[in-house]
């Protein structure tokens, strides 16, 4: 069966494009989103716009050039190639004329809520934007954000290994030295479910910590609860000398061969040691990614899975899911087709 563009990228799915300390104040940023780039700014009073990242002129990447502040605090992004500046609403003020043109391109819809910013990438919503960053950011402190990585791999690839509880053994070997994974339980929901499981590290002396100091970082049994949110957003929660953390891991689908993933960091802790190793904790967080995108790298696209091993409920649920939308997504086509033949 041939899998559409629609079912491989998850059109109508809510994504977190990034959280607003992620951009610089009127320096452009470069997003991509189903194969579309697009050049996002933030202006000194917290508006947040996104453009095509193309001029209409000459074609010149606008991430690459800068942004020019008015008077009212809101900027205008220039391009680089001949300085035209483009607003908000994709409008320019041509050389020789004081006129402002119609819009040349069409704004990216962004939704924002508090410091998230999300978006459909101007599809129609078939899922709604999950509130739960917003009430982990009400209750704990914003570490920061860290690994913004695009991995050469399809969205359902990249969530599969997200999902795939038992390959700490094997990808994050030499950060974990996990001995075993228990695994508890795992509750579905549609597009939500929850992962429960137990995580055992190999003992190590304070010497053989020293040569790997992340080590310190880590407590003797990994315990994971983890929160999904099909397709976007995993989030784990966990307790470790840092205090109780919220690890949440975003994916976006760039193309249909590169995802884009990050990581913000939360926690909640009033050990004063703990608050000097935020940046060590941050590294650890990007170690993870790292390992993950490069064992992805190292993986046959469309292999033909011969072996189930024991705890791949979270994969099953990610199939599912990606099956699911398919259905629907053929359902909601053929329902438009029907009513423009009324």
């Amino acid at each position: 069966m041939q899998v559409n563009n629609t079912t491989q990228m998850l059109q109508g799915a809510p994504w977190l494009l990034a959280h607003k300390s992620m951009l610089k104040i009127n320096q452009p940023h470069k997003i991509s989103l189903y194969g579309q780039d697009y050049v996002m700014w933030k202006d000194s009073i917290e508006n947040i716009q996104a453009l095509p990242n193309i001029c209409p002129h000459m074609g010149a990447m606008l991430s690459s050039g800068w942004c020019e502040q008015k008077a009212d605090g809101t900027s205008e992004v220039v391009c680089p190639f001949h300085a035209l500046k483009f607003d908000k609403d994709g409008c320019t003020v041509l050389p020789g004329t004081d006129k402002k043109t119609l819009p040349q391109m069409r704004p990216l819809e962004l939704i924002i809520k508090d410091d998230f910013i999300w978006s459909y990438g101007d599809y129609q919503p078939q899922i709604p934007i999950p509130d739960i960053l917003e009430r982990i950011a009400d209750s704990y402190e914003f570490i920061g954000h860290t690994a913004d990585t695009s991995v050469k791999t399809d969205l359902k690839s990249m969530l599969l290994n997200m999902h795939d509880y038992n390959h700490q053994n094997g990808t994050h070997r030499d950060l974990f030295e996990i001995t075993e994974v228990r695994f508890e339980k795992f509750t579905d929901n549609g597009h939500y479910s929850e992962a429960f499981f137990n995580a055992p590290t190999a003992p190590k002396t304070f010497f053989e910590k020293l040569k790997q100091p992340k080590q310190f970082l880590l407590p003797d049994v990994i315990q994971a609860h983890l929160e999904n949110y099909f397709p976007s957003l995993v989030i784990f929660h966990g307790d470790s000398f840092f205090g109780k953390i919220a690890q949440c891991h975003l994916f976006v689908p760039e193309s249909l061969t590169n995802t884009r993933t990050y990581i913000l960091l939360f926690a909640k802790t009033n050990n004063p040691l703990a608050k000097l190793l935020k940046k060590q904790f941050l590294e650890l967080s990007k170690t993870v990614v790292e390992q993950d995108a490069d064992i992805l790298h190292k993986i046959y696209p469309n292999a033909p899975q011969k072996i189930k091993l024991n705890n791949e409920v979270g994969m099953d649920w990610v199939k599912r899911n990606f099956d699911n939308w398919e259905e629907s997504n053929s359902e909601l086509t053929f329902n438009a087709k029907v009513n423009l033949n009324k």
